[in-house]
């Protein structure tokens, strides 16, 4: 079942979580359900290159939530996509974005600008075996890929 905003502002995934705000022509905060994100960085991604970067909120996913990360509908009409990470029941941190600029031209992101949502998912059970990986607690910045 998909979280309403009431269920997110009860559970507080995320912090800090905000109503729905403007910022440089987009929104960001809790909306009907789940929450936009805003990124950390300045960034400049390069016409067809690939960058990873940091959001500005912390996760602390509660063991019945799951969150699936998409794209903001006026980034990707500019050819910009955020690649469909899952949040897991239970990880905790920063979140590390990948961007992928499909476009010809490129594309600059200032610092606090809305970047990403997340569509989030009540589980019917809570989790036995809460996320316990190699990304948990991960820090503020993007952070590269383990590979174990």
């Amino acid at each position: 079942m998909i979280a309403s905003n009431q269920t997110l502002w009860r559970l507080k995934p995320v912090e800090p979580m905000c109503e729905r705000t403007k910022f440089n022509g987009m929104t960001y905060g809790v909306g009907p359900a789940g929450i936009d994100l805003r990124i950390i960085e300045t960034i400049e991604i390069k016409a067809g290159s690939f960058i990873l970067a940091s959001c500005i909120e912390h996760f602390a996913m509660p063991s019945n939530l799951l969150g699936v990360v998409h794209d903001k509908s006026t980034w990707a009409r500019l050819g910009l996509c955020v690649q469909n990470t899952v949040i897991e029941p239970g990880w905790r941190g920063f979140l590390t974005i990948e961007l992928t600029n499909h476009s010809k031209d490129d594309i600059k992101i200032l610092s606090s600008t809305p970047i990403c949502q997340v569509v989030f998912h009540i589980l019917d059970v809570h989790t036995i075996q809460p996320y316990d990986g190699k990304y948990q607690d991960q820090v503020k910045g993007a952070q590269s890929a383990i590979i174990e």
